[in-house]
């Protein structure tokens, strides 16, 4: 498995992605340079994407910034150690708190390794992250793009890239979830670069950036 690390990593996947699928070199000739994007794999990582989930990245900047004042280092013993009170203060919501306290516990019992999972077969990773209540595929998908620079995972379940991948292939309709799940299929072992396209290109032609938080 080729581990997305560096810029060179992307240019490689995106020649791969033009010979794959030809329609990709109009979507590479609109989205300009296509970001790295890369955060270093741990709880930190994972917790930064579950706060970010279903709210604003100003919004999700600043419930991370206020956790940081309260915690100094946001790691897995510091969150298992906040109060709900501490939650609340913080702007979490009482789910995302859960969650984020879950993780937490599975990383401090050794249930979860979140540097070791890096190098599991996509599928299998995100079946393992999932199985912890109120981790979706969204968020395994996201830790294993960003953090663990898996080469080929797309989130199908992301709106910015459904609308991207709608409009830069001009279908009729934004695809659902099944019908993203069966058109990524082509751009296998290109997918994690697949997904970065698609986020630039949002962010070029529709003008909003609709790439997630990562710390």
């Amino acid at each position: 498995m080729r581990i997305i690390r560096t810029h060179e990593d992307i240019a490689a996947g995106l020649s791969g992605l033009v010979m794959l699928d030809a329609r990709l070199e109009h979507v590479v000739s609109k989205a300009g340079p296509v970001p790295l994007r890369r955060a270093d794999p741990g709880y930190r990582g994972i917790a930064n994407i579950i706060v970010s989930q279903m709210v604003s990245k100003a919004s999700a900047a600043a419930i991370w910034s206020r956790m940081e004042t309260a915690l100094g280092n946001i790691d897995a013993a510091s969150v298992t150690a906040m109060s709900d009170e501490d939650c609340r203060l913080a702007g979490l919501s009482r789910a995302k708190a859960d969650t984020l306290r879950r993780v937490a516990r599975a990383v401090l019992d050794g249930e979860l390794d979140l540097e070791a999972i890096c190098s599991v077969e996509g599928s299998a990773a995100i079946r393992e992250m999932t199985a912890i209540k109120g981790v979706g595929r969204w968020t395994a998908e996201v830790y294993l793009l960003f953090c663990a620079g898996h080469p080929d995972v797309f989130p199908v379940g992301d709106v910015a890239l459904q609308n991207a991948v709608s409009h830069a292939l001009m279908l009729e309709m934004r695809p659902s979830i099944r019908e993203l799940d069966s058109l990524t299929e082509l751009w296998a072992p290109w997918r994690s670069v697949a997904a970065r396209l698609f986020w630039a290109y949002y962010a070029t032609e529709m003008r909003r950036d609709g790439t997630p938080a990562t710390s």
